[in-house]
C-alpha cells in the first residue's frame, strides 16, 4: 500500500503542478491581449488550442487519480472488515509510536 499512496501523492502533486502551469499561461494570454501583430496572433491561437488540450487532458488524469483513491480507500476498507483485530494492532502501534515521539 505505501507504492500506491505515494503514487497517488505524486499524482495529485503533478496535477497541481499542471494547474498551476496552465493558470499562469492564461494569465500571459490575458496580459498579452493587447498585442498585435501575425506572428503574436498565431502564437496565441496555438497556445489556446495547447491550453484546452491540457485542460482536457488534466480533467481525464484528476479523474483517473479520484478511481484509485477510491479503489485504494474500499481495499482499506475491506481489508480492515476481513481483519479488524490486526487493524487494530496497527494503528494502536502507530498511535504508541506517534506518542512517544511527541
Amino acid at each position: 500500500m505505501p507504492d500506491s499512496r505515494a503514487s497517488v501523492e505524486a499524482q495529485e502533486k503533478l496535477v497541481s503542478d499542471i494547474k498551476s502551469v496552465i493558470s499562469d499561461a492564461e494569465e500571459m494570454l490575458s496580459a498579452t491581449a493587447d498585442q498585435v501583430g501575425d506572428k503574436v496572433a498565431t502564437l496565441r491561437a496555438r497556445v489556446q488550442t495547447r491550453l484546452h488540450d491540457a485542460k482536457v487532458r488534466l480533467g481525464e488524469a484528476e479523474a483517473v487519480l479520484v478511481a484509485k483513491t477510491k479503489a485504494a480507500a474500499r481495499a482499506t476498507d475491506a481489508y480492515v472488515h476481513e481483519s479488524p483485530w490486526t487493524s487494530i494492532g496497527v494503528a494502536a502501534g502507530v498511535g504508541l509510536l506517534l506518542g512517544l515521539v511527541i
